[in-house]
């Protein structure tokens, strides 16, 4: 499998180092929306689809605080299926989605790919249909899956992995894919994990997509740090504090092994790492024709790893 680390939608919340942990406090910080493109014999597999063209289109779609405060950029460019196209794809190759939950920055670009089979926790699914807090009616836009999705739901367990219950076997998608429990940012959130089968460039031979589990790559130390807006945001956003802390130290001491590359949805630093590791050369280009200059948007070549 060829896998491409793509950022589907940049966001500028106010803040610099309270936010990333670099940068002047009256910066602008730079986060992004990273999701995973995965080949596969039998298509397309889209881990996440960030933002989509209905959000760039109608940015009314996203909530009114979030577009204030968060400052996403809304580019075309950005949006899963336009990177899709520029690897040379159309839209109907990807015949599966992977969510780690339906936040609208990561299920935004649902309505882009239609005839994809959509793979999630029945309890996150559950939780956007029938929301039962102030903060579950207000984080799940419906506009995002108003095309009528064909939802694969997965219950809670499975097999052994790294001391996790994944659930192997998701219909259709190959058995290097597997999906990981992770709640606690939403009642069904869950991680992706992918094995590479190789281990090239001093990278694992997983990796783990770990979603809003966790938001700064300072969380993964060996000793675990996290910038105060940036801890006080993902409290604000949790459903289940005790879990997903429960969760964060897992995957915290898991990280530690070097067993398993993870990262997170947002973070640059390790959206950078994930790019220089899986395209070591940045002039080339990953379709296959003239190769585009490094941008600060969703270019598929690696960006350079500042802020």
């Amino acid at each position: 499998m060829r896998i491409h680390h793509l950022n589907c939608g940049t966001m500028r919340p106010i803040g610099g180092r309270l936010v990333s942990g670099t940068g002047s406090l009256l910066t602008y910080a730079r986060n992004v929306c990273h999701c995973l493109l995965i080949e596969t014999d039998d298509g397309l597999v889209l881990v996440d689809t960030g933002l989509g063209m209905g959000d760039v289109r109608d940015p009314g779609r996203l909530n009114t605080v979030f577009r204030r405060l968060v400052r996403p950029v809304l580019s075309a460019e950005e949006t899963a299926v336009h990177q899709v196209v520029r690897l040379g794809y159309e839209p109907g190759d990807v015949r599966h989605i992977v969510l780690t939950h339906l936040d609208f920055d990561h299920a935004g670009g649902l309505g882009d790919f239609p005839n994809a089979k959509v793979h999630l926790y029945a309890t996150e699914l559950e939780a956007a249909r029938r929301p039962l807090t102030i903060l579950e009616r207000s984080r799940y836009h419906t506009s995002h899956w108003a095309h009528g999705p064909d939802w694969v739901t997965h219950a809670a367990g499975g097999d052994d992995w790294f001391g996790f219950s994944a659930v192997r076997d998701l219909p259709g998608l190959p058995p290097s894919i597997l999906l990981v429990p992770l709640a606690g940012h939403t009642r069904g959130h869950a991680g992706v994990a992918v094995d590479t089968g190789h281990s090239d460039h001093g990278t694992a031979r997983w990796l783990l997509h770990a979603g809003d589990a966790y938001f700064n790559h300072a969380q993964m130390a060996s000793t675990p740090s996290c910038p105060p807006a940036t801890d006080l945001f993902q409290t604000l956003m949790q459903d289940d504090r005790a879990t997903r802390l429960d969760n964060l130290h897992r995957l915290n001491e898991l990280a530690r092994t070097g067993a398993v590359d993870i990262f997170c949805a947002h973070d640059k630093t390790e959206l950078d790492r994930a790019r220089s590791a899986v395209f070591p050369e940045p002039s080339s280009s990953p379709a296959g024709g003239a190769s585009p200059a490094p941008s600060d948007r969703g270019d598929l070549t690696p960006a350079p790893a500042t802020e």
